[in-house]
């Protein structure tokens, strides 16, 4: 007899362990073995939580080079099937070689689960029948786990499920990470102390009730915008290390529909407009996607939300001033240019509109399109159509945790039809929508990748863009490591163009995620190892510091509701002269829409306690020295970036964190 030595990992996540009976067999190039029960001297706690438990299987002969593994349970007569987390499988053969199995996910049922050995170089030359039946089998039940499902016309797919227990267990929470967001979700009101203000549709009187409200719970970049929020420079720098840092571009010809002359700008002529652009001083924020948009009714008031056009200047001093705001896209008497020298209230009111618009681009473009449902897609391709022992696979299954279920929870969270986002916001319902496939219409593959996008939109020298700074460090630390795996496993484009599991990734990408719309730009297969470097690392960067950048400072921006209303209770002024602190009060939103807002914000913005920074991998998919060294070098570069970012925000009167990689999250997770 032959006996190899094969060893189970159990994971040490809460509740990993099995009761039930564990059963294997082991699938060689020269035969198989009997399915074998699995039965120590440990008993029940050979498979509890943390366990590593190894066993002997006998076969009659040598099963040569071994493929791949099946594992199944059972539960004892009378007891329920259980939930088990395996880590991976090890087999040692009595000639000296050991072959590893990498599983990483639940087994909730009894059925058999094939799992092949992780050496991914032999997966893309695998012409073994046992190896080639053993993948087809296992993306048979993957698409039939991975459906795709249209949410509504004109968006990006995402997977079918009925409710969150039709999830594939391996792309759900955690027990702690279910725990505390159902806590988080249910306590947000408690926690910031507003319960009893969330139902109260009163309008605020004075700013000083707000500023009781707000104090809270506060941030010290909340306390911050707090004090600062009126401020011009204020409001400009926000266009650049804010939550919305990829709107504002460079101005090279002033809009048609944007009427601004010198005689508003600079009254005593001492510089020209077209001048100032020449010398790319003048930058331009168009919210043109917000036009015409069908506005919220709450508590039986119609909300107002704009489309502004603002024209900011670069000052002598490096600061970044808006000089001008058009609140309507259509220019019109009653749509006046407000300026800077207007009263203070017409010019306070008109940022205010800017930033309530800036807060309905910024969720539904910014961050629920462009990171959430991009990532979504990208998530369900690759589990449809990679295999787990697919180098792919193990490059980007990191980085898709926990999105599956928390795209879920937002779909009938925030943007159901009881959704707090549709209830509570001025472009909730259909407004929303119309937003969203506005905004999909017009998403390019330039703009998703950073490098391309900061460059497009004319931003490469603009002073104190931090997100621009900190997010192209991380896309060349994240491209270099992408390429160095990538150029281990496929050593020319001929090889890229033959692997046909990750050209039906990149096919279901086009088609499910950007509507096959070519005007993209989006790849619809690759035909070069550069097309495929360049892409994963966009999508590794789409679910880690892309998201961190629009995600984690909402509270921080958010909370102090006049720098960032939800909603809008009153139409805009449509001559000067006539808005006072009263006109403004009655403009803001009511005070439970206001608390719903900074409930949903905290909740948005909270770290989870099994948080996976940017670059660790609790999970060794990879098993090869190489791309282990990879890894290595990945996370030192990772880590020396922190150390910088972290040392110039001791000198920033407004620090900028949310691309320090530690602050990264591996994935869309909240």
């Amino acid at each position: 007899m032959v006996n190899y030595k094969v060893t189970l990992h159990t994971d040490d996540r809460v509740a990993a362990g099995t009761l039930n009976h564990v059963y294997i067999k082991l699938v060689g190039t020269q035969g198989e073995s009997e399915r074998k029960w699995l039965m120590g001297l440990k008993g029940a706690k050979a498979f509890k939580k943390g366990a590593v438990s190894s066993f002997t299987v006998s076969a009659p002969t040598s099963l040569g080079q071994l493929v791949l593994v099946e594992v199944d349970k059972k539960a004892f007569v009378g007891f329920l099937e259980d939930s088990w987390f395996l880590s991976m499988v090890e087999v040692k053969s009595p000639y000296g070689d050991t072959f590893t199995f990498p599983v990483h996910r639940w087994i909730s049922d009894s059925n058999v689960h094939r799992f092949r050995e992780a050496a991914a170089l032999r997966v893309l030359d695998d012409k073994h029948h046992l190896g080639r039946y053993s993948r087809e089998q296992e993306l048979k039940v993957r698409e039939e786990a991975y459906r795709w499902h249209v949410y509504t016309e004109g968006l990006p797919h995402c997977i079918k499920a009925e409710d969150l227990t039709s999830l594939p267990c391996e792309v759900q929470f955690s027990f702690t990470k279910s725990t505390e967001f159902a806590f988080t979700a249910a306590s947000g009101l408690l926690e910031l102390k507003l319960k009893g203000l969330d139902n109260c549709k009163k309008g605020w009187t004075n700013i000083h009730d707000i500023d009781q409200v707000f104090c809270c719970k506060q941030t010290d970049i909340a306390d911050y915008v707090q004090k600062h929020w009126k401020e011009d420079s204020f409001f400009g720098i926000q266009y650049l290390n804010g939550v919305n840092p990829i709107l504002i571009r460079r101005c090279t010809e002033l809009p048609k529909n944007f009427p601004v002359t010198d005689s508003m700008l600079f009254p005593s002529g001492q510089m020209s407009l077209d001048a100032e652009i020449q010398k790319g001083n003048i930058f331009l924020c168009d919210y043109k996607h917000l036009d015409g948009v069908k506005t919220n009714t709450i508590n039986g008031k119609t909300q107002y939300l704009m489309a502004p056009l603002v024209l900011l200047q670069k000052t002598a001093d490096e600061k970044l001033m808006p000089i001008a705001i058009q609140l309507k896209q259509t220019p019109a008497e009653d749509n006046p240019i407000f300026l800077p020298t207007d009263s203070e209230y017409d010019w306070l009111l008109a940022k205010i509109f800017v930033r309530s618009a800036d807060f309905s681009e910024h969720q539904l473009n910014t961050h629920l399109l462009r990171a959430h449902l991009l990532a979504e897609v990208y998530a369900v391709s690759l589990l449809r159509n990679v295999p787990m022992v697919h180098p792919l696979y193990k490059l980007l299954i990191p980085h898709t945790r926990y999105t599956l279920q928390i795209n879920f929870l937002a779909r009938n969270l925030l943007i159901s039809e009881n959704g707090s986002f549709t209830q509570f916001s001025a472009s909730g319902g259909e407004g929303m929508l119309t937003i969203l496939r506005r905004s999909l219409s017009a998403v390019t593959y330039s703009s998703l990748c950073i490098t391309d996008d900061i460059a497009e939109r004319g931003m490469q020298d603009v002073p104190n863009y931090f997100y621009r700074d900190d997010g192209l460090r991380l896309w060349y630390i994240i491209y270099r490591f992408v390429k160095g795996v990538i150029e281990y496993y496929y050593k020319n484009d001929q090889e890229v163009q033959q692997d046909t599991e990750i050209q039906k990734w990149i096919s279901d990408i086009f088609e499910h995620g950007f509507l096959s719309q070519a005007s993209t730009g989006i790849p619809q297969s690759f035909t070069t190892l550069a097309e495929l470097v360049k892409f994963v690392t966009m999508v590794i960067v789409t679910g880690s510091s892309q998201h961190a950048a629009v995600n984690s400072g909402q509270y921080d921006y958010g909370s102090w509701m006049p720098n960032t209303p939800i909603s809008l209770k009153r139409p805009p002024p449509t001559k000067k002269g006539e808005a006072n602190e009263a006109t403004m009060l009655e403009t803001l939103p009511d005070i439970n829409v206001t608390v719903q807002g900074m409930a949903t914000l905290w909740l948005l913005s909270q770290q989870s306690s099994d948080f996976v920074p940017l670059g660790v991998y609790p999970e060794e998919h990879f098993t090869e020295e190489t791309p282990r060294k990879f890894i290595k070098i990945f996370q030192a570069q990772l880590e020396e970036l922190s150390n910088n970012i972290i040392a110039r925000n001791k000198k920033l009167e407004v620090p900028y964190t949310y691309l320090n990689p530690r602050e990264v999250e591996n994935s869309v997770a909240i």
